[in-house]
């Protein structure tokens, strides 16, 4: 059934790793509703999974992303506080001209700041929004930025030296 025609159907638009993106607002199976965060836009609207959801409360970190350069919980984000935004996912880091991993990524890999990965991007993306912000972070800033991510698989601390080798300081 349609709309009346005198009824403006909503649309939102937000730029999700350099491609605007445009979504009616409903609860069709095409459309966002208005409760829908944006972890579960990007994942389940645009196919965009490296976004992960864990305790989909803000408590673990595993959903950031970064929108208008700032790390934010995706999970505690509605996808209509989004019109407008420029929002950037770990599958927005990799260049996309030759597919290599951002010098972060591979950082992380090379330090092997990771193990199952379920909250990898999360870290990633939020050291990325540091690194944009604060290129020459110095430890404890990178603990800082990386507060609230919640991993039981690994040690923080291949994940601070990734991060500070990553902006030329070495690590341990």
């Amino acid at each position: 059934m349609k709309p009346p025609e005198h009824m403006e159907i909503k649309t939102i638009t937000f730029t999700v790793n350099g491609v605007e993106r445009e979504f009616e607002i409903g609860e069709k199976p095409y459309q966002v509703a208005p409760f829908h965060t944006l972890s579960r836009t990007l994942r389940e609207n645009l196919g965009l999974v490296g976004t992960k959801t864990g305790c989909n409360k803000g408590s673990c970190a595993s959903c950031t992303v970064i929108m208008n350069n700032k790390p934010i919980l995706s999970c505690m984000t509605l996808t209509i506080e989004c019109d407008n935004a420029t929002i950037v996912t770990i599958e927005g880091l990799e260049n996309a001209e030759t597919g290599e991993l951002d010098p972060l990524q591979q950082s992380f890999v090379d330090h092997t700041a990771f193990q199952c990965g379920f909250c990898t991007p999360g870290m990633i993306m939020a050291s990325k929004s540091l690194l944009n912000t604060n290129p020459d972070p110095d430890e404890k800033e990178v603990k800082e930025a990386l507060a609230g991510h919640y991993c039981r698989c690994i040690s923080h601390y291949h994940v601070v030296d990734a991060v500070l080798d990553s902006a030329g300081k070495g690590g341990r």
